[in-house]
């Protein structure tokens, strides 16, 4: 098979949302369903933008750092704990069983120095963020030289000051930092429930509960409870979504050869991102609807790739590629009458041209600027072991605002559909998100080739719909303020088809 389109498949947090002792799952129970969004919202909250992090006067930390430096990549640390531990103390409640008690040792380590250890592990060169559920020895790095002395604890959360906490703030601002500790507190609330699991080869369903308890507390802080954070329901959490769907396991195969490696494939970031997004909307309850079967539900037939060792799974993006992407929709939603493939500028009497690619319906033509979209889907980190913190940009980043456009081809010739509203941009992104599945199958192309969708380029569509919103864009390149409701039509399709699509978004 011709790997038109790239092959990888991101699943998890290697630097980020990593429970290292424990796991955690879920009752079984009725799963959270999601309706046809509100544009204009976020849960039943407006869509605002404005300031997003640590507020001025925010009251101290409350709790010692062990081995913390002092500095202020610490002091943000042990401020996130404090808010988060006031919100569980006042939040915990049913169907979490038992009650709230605080985790008893914070621990932090700086992965660019040797000879420490975190639960029972070397921490140089691993900028990761842990919960710690049992008894094991930590042991601070060598500055200074000689090292400080080696301490027992249980029950800790510990981080990597050095590396991972200052990417994650340079990348989301300071609830970049907010939201990893929130999700590593997130699994120890599910120790204090009792929801550990028996399988040690499967971290899937508690890391994606902690990532939706990470979403009830962030939604605690963007309804204005927090004494220490703000999140805008805007931009800021539109930033705070583009983070965590940015961090990753490793790509190539062999990250899959060993068994500890193994544990650590949690699920897509699309995955991670919907996890998030129902504790946000619907609270603790919607966390633990969170189990094996939600998740296969939610994961369909989706691709689950790796990347061959050496190789990045990226696709030169050409005219030729675009060319074959187009073809691809056309055997996947055969039209009438096709449109047109331009790579030069084409005026449109009935529409705006659009950055990157544009639909013109009078003319029928998608007209597409090759250098922009060669910017859009180039990601210089791809095929990294540790990919880092920030957007998580591709090929299909691209391909997938290319396909959108054809979508808009295909609601033209519908017939009788305003393509120039809010109910337009939520439609394409659905349509996209039903192209995306269609072409998880192998499609033969004119050239004999036969090319498919691979595991990883979900997620990049879902890097572009957070980052620019050009794939839910309506003729115009206008799309729904709500990130929220972004990305849940592009999901509706992904897990839908066309005929929910216009029945939603008539």
């Amino acid at each position: 098979m011709n790997r038109v389109l790239r092959a990888t498949v991101v699943v998890a947090s290697v630097a980020l949302l990593v429970l290292a002792c424990s796991k955690p799952a879920a009752p079984t129970q009725v799963a959270p369903t999601l309706t046809t969004p509100n544009p204009s919202k976020v849960a039943d909250k407006p869509v605002e933008n404005g300031f997003s992090g640590l507020v001025p006067d925010a009251p101290p930390p409350t709790r010692k750092v062990t081995d913390g430096d002092g500095g202020e990549i610490d002091n943000l640390a042990a401020l996130a704990v404090a808010d988060i531990e006031q919100f569980w103390a006042g939040a915990y409640a049913a169907p979490l069983k038992g009650k709230f008690a605080p985790v008893n040792d914070l621990f932090s380590y700086d992965s660019r120095y040797k000879n420490g250890q975190f639960c029972a592990s070397d921490t140089h060169g691993v900028p990761n963020a842990f919960y710690y559920p049992i008894k094991g020895t930590n042991c601070p790095d060598d500055r200074p030289s000689p090292p400080g002395e080696c301490t027992n604890s249980y029950n800790t959360i510990g981080w990597d000051r050095g590396v991972l906490l200052p990417e994650q703030r340079s990348s989301g601002g300071d609830m970049g930092v907010v939201v990893v500790l929130a999700h590593e507190y997130g699994h120890a609330v599910q120790r204090m429930a009792g929801l550990e699991i028996k399988d040690k080869d499967s971290q899937t369903v508690g890391e994606q509960q902690a990532d939706c308890y990470a979403g009830v507390y962030m939604r605690w802080v963007a309804d204005g409870k927090s004494k220490r954070f703000k999140l805008s329901t805007g931009d800021g959490l539109t930033k705070l979504l583009s983070v965590m769907i940015g961090i990753s396991d490793s790509l190539v195969t062999s990250a899959v050869s060993d068994r500890m490696k193994r544990r650590q494939v949690h699920g897509s970031a699309f995955e991670r991102v919907t996890a998030f997004q129902f504790g946000f909307d619907d609270g603790v309850a919607a966390c633990a609807a969170i189990d094996e079967h939600e998740i296969k539900q939610r994961r369909g037939n989706l691709p689950k790739e790796f990347v061959e060792e050496g190789q990045t799974g990226e696709y030169l993006i050409s005219p030729d590629s675009a060319k074959t992407l187009t073809e691809v929709a056309g055997k996947l939603f055969p039209l009438a009458k096709a449109p047109q493939l331009s790579f030069d500028p084409v005026f449109c009497p009935d529409a705006r041209t659009n950055p990157t690619a544009s639909y013109c319906p009078s003319t029928n033509t998608i007209a597409v600027d090759m250098p922009k979209l060669i910017l859009m889907g180039t990601s210089l980190a791809r095929g990294a072991p540790f990919q880092g913190s920030g957007p998580l940009f591709g090929d299909y980043t691209a391909f997938s605002v290319l396909a959108s456009r054809y979508m808009l081809a295909v609601q033209n010739q519908h017939g009788g559909l305003p393509l120039d509203n809010t109910n337009t941009g939520l439609r394409t992104a659905c349509l996209t998100g039903v192209f995306t599945t269609k072409f998880a199958k192998p499609v033969t192309v004119s050239s004999g080739a036969s090319i498919a969708l691979s595991g990883g380029d979900l997620d990049e569509a879902v890097s572009g719909i957070l980052s620019n919103g050009q794939l839910a864009s309506d003729v115009n390149g206008q799309s729904a303020a709500s990130v929220f409701a972004r990305v849940d039509a592009f999901r509706g399709g992904v897990l839908g088809d066309e005929d929910a699509c216009f029945k939603h978004w008539p």
